[in-house]
């Protein structure tokens, strides 16, 4: 097992800007690319990070599925790199344990990954209309939403829940690890430090104080209540001793699904709201979602306009 083997992957210098490429190792492996996509809807460029699998360049006429892997809160797009991410992908991808895909991490902010209360950041209009068609455009990726995927850590696996529940017509599969979900909303005068936590967690994105209906419009669980989840393959885990109490989020949810004889998988394992746990748990979940790559026949839905 050579996992985290390459230590002069670390953190990219903030300074760089443009075109960044990540040479790979001299025998088979992946490469990252980190470029950047103008959105009209967000009025800036915004930054993200490709994994390309070992294969991508050699065989120029392949199509591959697309995985959108969304990061957390207080990260950004290069974080599969600067956390050696990237590097127990590659050895997933030399021990022949994962199918070849591509791998694809947008900087969010504190978005969430939804438009915002204020209007001012329409994060998920963005990610629909400008983002997945011009990646879709510039790499050589399958059509059909069987071959797309989206997964998340913490608020990116809020904002890949709550992205695929809206909209499952485009996408095969999701999944998360230890999603910003939260069974029972905190009390803003609440002395306990958990649900102060949360509150801090949750940033402007839902309101400026805080919008509780705004919340429940936008949460994951409120939203699989009734959503058409028909041949979505949903994966989520969560630490039990998640420092924000989003393993009782994730029950919510495990119970919710089970309710509505929704097919899912769903882990409770050992571990708090780190890295550490990540890392352990997320061959586990790119695993799910190769197998998920290679059941689905390649169709093509149209990405909203």
């Amino acid at each position: 097992m050579n996992r985290f083997r390459r230590a002069a992957l670390t953190a990219l210098p903030m300074a760089c800007i443009g075109f960044v490429l990540w040479p790979a190792a001299s025998h088979a492996a992946g490469r990252a690319e980190c470029v950047s996509l103008p959105s009209k809807i967000l009025a800036r460029s915004v930054p993200y990070c490709v994994l390309l699998p070992p294969s991508y360049d050699a065989e120029k006429t392949r199509r591959y599925p697309i995985l959108y892997l969304l990061h957390g809160l207080g990260d950004n797009d290069q974080f599969l790199i600067h956390t050696g991410g990237m590097n127990l992908i590659e050895d997933l991808w030399e021990e022949h344990q994962l199918s070849e895909f591509l791998i694809v991490t947008p900087a969010a902010g504190a978005s969430f990954y939804i438009n915002s209360r204020d209007g001012k950041r329409r994060y998920e209009d963005f990610f629909l209309q400008e983002f997945m068609p011009g990646v879709e455009k510039r790499y050589r990726t399958q059509p059909g939403r069987g071959s797309r995927g989206i997964a998340g850590i913490s608020m990116g696996g809020y904002g890949a829940l709550h992205i695929a529940f809206r909209h499952p017509q485009l996408f095969g599969a999701v999944g998360a690890h230890s999603a910003a979900l939260i069974e029972k909303l905190p009390s803003i005068s609440a002395p306990d430090s958990r649900q102060m936590n949360i509150l801090r967690v949750l940033g402007g994105a839902f309101g400026s104080p805080f919008d509780a209906a705004f919340w429940m419009q936008n949460d994951p669980v409120s939203i699989a209540r009734t959503a058409n989840l028909s041949g979505l393959k949903i994966y989520f885990d969560c630490g039990s001793e998640d420092e924000y109490g989003f393993d009782a989020g994730a029950g919510a949810l495990d119970k919710l699904l089970t309710s509505r004889h929704i097919p899912h998988e769903f882990h409770l394992y050992p571990g708090g709201h780190d890295w550490t746990y990540f890392a352990q748990h997320l061959p586990a979940l790119l695993g799910f979602l190769s197998k998920v790559f290679a059941s689905f026949p390649a169709v093509h839905p149209n990405l909203p306009n």
